[in-house]
């Protein structure tokens, strides 16, 4: 028998363990990239960021979360849109409160929560918007005639403005009176969706049927198109940075993008998968630009200065989150899970 030196047989070994370390890296990069695969890694896991993750106890059926709003006290409304109700989570116990919807069936979709504390939401549903009082726990409701879908909403100055997704309109709710008034889109199935006021008190909405983005003019109603690069982009929700610049999540190809009133030029970014179908958006308080992976189940953060993506596994599989919400003061990101009953919150720093 041939016997080999000591020091060649060390040298096998550590050859063994090599390959064995390598086989193991490979394996574990499948495992956390199944969608890019190797040699086309996209993203970058996050180890700095997290997603916790709240239980939501309504049942037959099971919680819904459309989108979320948060109040100055830190609770964190939610839209119910399949049971229609407005829930109320607090942070610290855990401890869910829901409030029905005078009219069944609403289908609650966009809410906030205003300056006075009230909280406002869509019946897309049933044609309304609803105002919740949380003190006195009542609803009271106002019908939007005209506009049988009421979408997403905002406040500002006094005055609700909302879009209509299906009946391709927007308008606005004066709350002291009642008075609704309507608004047609130029375009047909122009679909508007997204709504965010910007730094110059003007509004932006994303119109999710074309490649556009819409200008309105609150002191006029008036709504200006201006056509995105790309003839197959479609914007479907919208965030407005501090500077005035526009960010979109163009839902159908993958992207987000950016538009500059200033400058009127546009850019946009991959997003880390393929079939990504981003969605909600907002802005952290330090600039960065959070969106969710729709199809992936990943919330992804941007940045805009070095242009790097990276993506933050949601625990539960299969929820979609359909809006977001920024909690500035606490530097929380909100994010409704619809479909899994739950409500997600990533800490900011």
């Amino acid at each position: 028998m041939r016997i080999r030196p000591a020091s060649l047989r060390r040298s096998h070994i550590l050859v063994a363990i090599g390959a064995i370390a390598i086989a193991v890296f490979a394996l574990f990069i499948l495992a956390v990239t199944p969608a890019a695969g190797i040699g086309q890694i996209a993203r970058t896991l996050s180890a700095a960021f997290s997603v916790r993750e709240y239980i939501l106890p309504h049942k037959n059926p099971d919680a819904f979360a459309h989108d979320p709003a948060v109040a100055r006290d830190g609770m964190v409304y939610f839209a119910d849109q399949q049971s229609s109700y407005i829930g109320r989570l607090d942070p610290e116990t855990g401890e869910v409160k829901e409030f029905p919807t005078p009219t069944p069936k609403s289908g609650p979709h966009g809410i906030i929560v205003v300056p006075d504390g009230s909280v406002w939401y869509t019946g897309n549903a049933a044609g309304l918007i609803g105002r919740l009082d949380p003190k006195a726990g009542t609803i009271t409701e106002f019908k939007t005639p005209g506009a049988r879908d009421p979408h997403t909403l905002l406040w500002l100055n006094g005055t609700v403005w909302f879009t209509a997704q299906q009946s391709n309109k927007y308008g606005s709710l004066n709350p002291a009176t009642g008075q609704v008034k309507i608004y047609d889109v130029a375009t047909t199935r122009a679909l508007p969706y997204g709504l965010q006021r910007a730094p110059d008190g003007s509004l932006w909405i994303a119109l999710f049927g074309t490649n556009k983005l819409g200008h309105l003019d609150p002191a006029t109603a008036k709504l200006t198109e201006i056509d995105l690069p790309e003839t197959g982009a479609r914007p479907r929700r919208l965030a407005i940075t501090s500077d005035g610049r526009i960010w979109y999540t163009d839902y159908a190809r993958g992207y987000i993008g950016m538009y500059d009133p200033r400058t009127k030029a546009a850019k946009e970014w991959k997003t880390p998968d393929e079939s990504s179908a981003p969605y909600g958006i907002g802005i952290a308080p330090n600039g960065t630009v959070w969106f969710n992976e729709a199809r992936q189940g990943t919330m992804v953060m941007f940045d805009p200065k070095t242009e790097h993506m990276e993506a933050v596994p949601i625990p539960t599989r299969g929820s979609v989150v359909r809006n977001v919400t920024v909690d500035s003061a606490r530097s929380r990101l909100w994010i409704a899970e619809s479909g899994v009953s739950r409500i997600g919150r990533i800490d900011l720093k």
